[in-house]
C-alpha cells in the first residue's frame, strides 16, 4: 500500500519509522517548516524531517498542507493511504479527498476522550489513571472521525508529560501498524464516536502553568507532572519566575491554609497550599540550572514564612 505520512514532533518519529521499516511502500513524507528554536533562535528542524535523514523519501514543508499547490504536488503521488501523527496542521476536506483509499490519525487518548492539541497533559493534569492511544479514520472535525483500534496503557505515579508521551509514542507506533494492516487486507472495522462522551484537551498557553496555591495540593502536583516539559510549572518568589520540575503533595489537617508560603525546609521545600502542602524536590530560578532543592537552598536565601504567588 501507498501511504503519505504526515508529521512532526518526536511523537510521530516511532510510527513514521515502524512505516519505513514495513512492507508497505512510503511515498514521501510531509512534515512543518523549521522553525527557529531556543535561547539563541536556531533555524532547527522537526524531529521527523530529521529522522528521514539522507534516505531518498522525498520530504515536503509547506506553510499550508492544504493550499491548492500542495494539494496538487501530494497528488502525483498516487497514495493509497494518509498517516497523521502529530502534524500540527488541520487537514481540510480537499487534502482529505486525495488518497485513494482514506486518511488515519494517531491520537494519544482513548477517544472520545480529550479530542485536541494537548491529550497526554491534560490527562495527567486530570489525575487520570488510564488513558491510552487511538486510530481513526479522519475527517473534517477534529478527532470526530470512526475508531479502529485502541489500547490502553496505565499512568504511573511518577509520570510526566515527557515520559507518559514516550511510552504512548511507542505504544502508538504498534497500534498504528495494525491498523495499516487490517486496512490493506480490508478487514478494518469502524466504530462511531459517542459525541455525548467527547472530552476536549485544548492547546497548551504559557499562562496555564502559573501554579495557583489556593489550589489542592494534590492538584498542584498533577499540574507539576502535567506540564512537563512545556509549559511547565511555574510561580513567582521575590519578583523571579521559579519553574517547579517535581513535587509531592501531602494531605494535612489544616485548619486555616498558609496559601503559597514556605512552611518547612527539610527534604524539599514545603508550602501550603489551599488544602494540604506541596514538598517542591526539584525547581529552576529564571535563566538558571534545574536544581534538587537542597542544592537550590545553598545558592539562593529562600526562608521559611516566604511567599510564592
Amino acid at each position: 500500500m501507498k501511504i503519505i505520512f504526515f508529521g512532526t514532533s518526536d511523537f510521530a518519529v516511532p510510527s513514521l519509522e515502524r512505516i519505513m521499516g514495513s512492507d508497505h511502500e512510503l511515498s514521501s513524507v510531509v512534515t512543518q517548516p523549521d522553525r527557529k528554536k531556543g535561547r539563541h533562535l536556531v533555524l532547527t528542524p522537526p524531529p521527523v524531517k530529521e529522522s528521514v535523514g539522507k534516505s531518498s523519501i522525498p520530504l515536503h514543508q509547506p506553510l499550508d498542507a492544504s493550499s491548492p499547490e500542495t494539494v496538487t504536488l501530494l497528488k502525483k503521488y498516487g497514495a493509497d493511504l494518509f498517516v497523521v501523527v502529530e502534524f500540527g496542521q488541520i487537514l481540510k476536506k480537499n487534502l482529505l479527498e486525495v488518497p485513494n483509499g482514506s486518511c488515519v490519525n494517531l491520537h494519544a487518548s482513548l477517544l472520545p476522550k480529550y479530542r485536541g492539541a494537548s491529550p497526554i497533559n491534560w490527562a495527567l493534569v486530570n489525575g487520570e489513571k488510564v488513558t491510552g492511544v487511538t486510530t481513526m479514520k479522519m475527517v473534517e472535525k477534529m478527532d470526530a472521525g470512526d475508531v479502529i483500534l485502541q489500547r490502553e496503557a496505565d499512568i504511573k505515579p511518577l509520570d510526566t508529560g515527557e515520559t507518559l508521551k514516550e511510552r504512548l509514542a511507542v505504544l502508538g507506533a504498534e497500534l498504528l501498524m495494525e491498523t495499516i494492516d487490517l486496512i490493506a487486507s480490508g478487514k478494518a472495522a469502524y466504530k462511531k464516536q459517542d459525541e455525548k462522551e467527547a472530552t476536549y484537551a485544548p492547546k497548551l498557553k504559557k499562562e496555564d502553568g502559573l501554579i495557583d496555591w489556593s489550589k489542592d495540593a494534590r492538584e498542584i502536583e498533577n499540574r507539576v507532572r502535567g506540564f512537563s516539559p512545556w509549559p511547565s510549572a511555574y510561580t513567582h518568589w521575590n519578583g523571579n519566575l521559579v519553574k517547579i520540575w517535581k513535587a509531592e503533595s501531602k494531605a494535612t489537617p489544616q485548619s486555616k491554609p498558609d496559601i503559597g508560603k514556605i512552611l518547612r525546609l527539610d527534604d524539599g521545600i514545603v508550602v501550603g497550599t489551599g488544602k494540604g502542602e506541596l514538598s517542591v524536590k526539584t525547581l529552576q530560578l529564571e535563566g538558571g540550572k534545574r536544581l534538587d532543592a537542597a542544592s537550590f537552598l545553598n545558592g539562593h536565601k529562600l526562608r521559611i514564612g516566604d511567599k510564592l504567588q
